[in-house]
């Protein structure tokens, strides 16, 4: 039969969310301060204690490193016009060079 599937071993327990307040991300070239490390975990990984951001802060952040102003970017969406960050959003200052 083979060997066990990853739910047969209790694998699934957490579902997809594993560390679900906490995430690492790296980038690289296009304006980002090269070789830092911005925030913290626990001891485990599982929850940011310092320096945490949201995604709407990181998305911001992209636009901004690719050039975008993104408080006149916009798409259309069920017949009117949205901005990307109209849900709010801050660039993560301590991540462009």
């Amino acid at each position: 039969m083979g060997q066990p599937r990853l739910h047969d071993r209790g694998g699934t327990a957490y579902g997809r969310y594993h560390k679900p307040n906490a995430m690492t991300i790296w980038l690289a070239g296009a304006g980002c301060n090269a070789g830092h490390t911005i925030g913290a975990t626990d001891d485990l990984g599982m929850t940011a204690v310092e320096g945490k951001a949201c995604a709407r802060d990181f998305h911001v952040t992209l636009l901004r490193l690719l050039g975008l102003d993104d408080s006149r970017l916009t798409y259309y969406h069920v017949g009117r016009f949205r901005q990307l960050s109209q849900f709010g959003g801050e660039v993560i200052k301590d991540l462009l060079a």
